[in-house]
């Protein structure tokens, strides 16, 4: 078979992927625009709005390793199929906490929808680096999936903010229809699957390992420090959005102050910052066949300091006019300069994920599959960090003091960019 012929091949496959990487931001996305409307229909502090976000990703560091042997032993498109399933069942209860009024409920919703979505990441990734060979091929291919990522997370927090109106007197049950629409994704999804055939990278290696390896992927310690990584980089990517959201919603003369806008212009502003990653991403897709994954995590997480310290410091009474994104086409709104730059920061958070992934992985061969499901564990930063972020806020009484949380996570990226990411096991037989 030749080259050409492989990479025909591999299109449907590498299409589904794309896929299932949107499904994943799409139900992510909905615990964004809904923690503004639990923090005041249970009239919750800052922090406890971010429990819904923090239910979905702590799931991960519960499923991440089972999501990794799960992937061992029955392949990618079972486990995909799981975790459709499960996704469903996790939606659906979301929406039935709506109907009971219970944010006990939405949690546990929140839980169950974060095991699909620890489920699918552990296939997506993987299966997108190995069809790409790897590399900057690999990084490339990941970053193109990134960009339907994105384009899924713009949607969202536009769609609910839409849908809830005035923030102060909206409820779970006013966002049924976007929940609504996650069902039927999913419902679609695993038909589509069901009926296709998926490529099964080192599966038949991972059978003919029946004695007990003396290594894994934790012996790799570009590996170790690339887990470090992402959990602070989920918890960057979700964390400056969901403050920016809740800064521009809460009442001035809040505990916490805020400016008081509604919550549709709120959540075109949010929506704007993953618009912007999906630029990104884009953007990272056509230039990851010349820049490696460690040139283009240096140049941004540099960039992203420079905008969030400019965005904390920046004067709230200073407003500028700046594009944002409706759904239907873009318009104009008056925000805080400082928002601006937080929203700019979209642009650098785009290719984070996908770079870093590349990196770890590199090098682990057999290891790969289990790696990626320790790897999936420390995504549950997406939901501890914010909690942070919301108690140095509630702490501080201000919103932007709240950002020091993510100009430290994002000064170790850089670190790992820079130096941690160096495969120094290289004497380890991965094959």
């Amino acid at each position: 078979m030749t080259q050409t012929q492989q990479k025909k091949n591999y299109a449907l496959p590498i299409a589904m992927m794309f896929a299932l990487f949107a499904m994943i931001s799409f139900v992510t996305g909905l615990t964004n625009p809904i923690g503004v409307i639990v923090k005041n229909q249970f009239a919750v502090a800052n922090w406890m709005s971010q429990l819904g976000n923090a239910a979905n990703f702590i799931a991960y560091a519960f499923m991440g390793i089972p999501a990794g042997l799960l992937l061992q032993k029955v392949g990618y498109k079972k486990t995909a199929l799981l975790a459709i399933a499960v996704g469903f069942v996790g939606v659906g209860i979301q929406f039935l906490s709506g109907e009971a009024g219970s944010f006990g409920v939405y949690l546990c919703g929140a839980f169950i929808s974060g095991f699909s979505m620890c489920m699918l990441n552990t296939v997506v990734n993987p299966m997108l680096n190995t069809l790409g060979g790897g590399g900057k091929k690999g990084n490339q291919l990941i970053q193109f999936g990134g960009t339907l990522n994105s384009i899924a997370a713009t949607i969202v927090p536009i769609l609910v903010g839409y849908l809830m109106g005035n923030a102060a007197k909206a409820t779970i049950s006013d966002a049924a229809p976007a929940l609504f629409i996650a069902m039927g994704i999913f419902a679609l999804a695993f038909i589509v699957l069901a009926s296709m055939q998926l490529p099964e990278p080192n599966r038949d290696t991972e059978k003919k390992e029946k004695s007990k390896d003396k290594h894994s992927a934790l012996s790799f310690r570009h590996f170790v420090l690339g887990t470090v990584a992402i959990f602070l980089y989920v918890g960057v990517e979700v964390g400056i959005p969901n403050f920016v959201n809740l800064f521009l919603t809460n009442p001035v003369d809040g505990d916490t102050p805020g400016m008081g806008l509604d919550a549709a212009l709120a959540g075109s502003v949010v929506g704007t910052y993953w618009f912007l990653m999906m630029c990104g991403r884009l953007l990272g897709g056509v230039l990851g066949g010349k820049f490696s994954a460690k040139s283009q995590i240096t140049f941004v997480c540099l960039l992203a300091l420079i905008f969030v310290l400019v965005g904390m410091f920046a004067p709230t009474s200073v407003t500028v006019s700046m594009p944002v994104f409706t759904g239907t086409g873009f318009g104009m709104a008056a925000v805080p300069m400082g928002v601006m730059f937080f929203v700019l920061c979209g642009l650098c958070t785009s290719v984070m994920w996908g770079g870093i992934f590349n990196l770890a992985v590199e090098g682990l061969g057999k290891y790969t599959a289990m790696g990626s499901g320790l790897f999936m564990v420390m995504v549950c930063g997406g939901g501890i960090l914010p909690l942070i972020q919301g108690g140095v806020a509630d702490l501080t009484g201000s919103y932007m003091a709240s950002y020091w949380v993510i100009v430290a996570a994002v000064a170790y990226i850089l670190y790992y960019a820079l130096a941690g990411c160096k495969n120094v096991n290289k004497n380890i037989p991965v094959k």
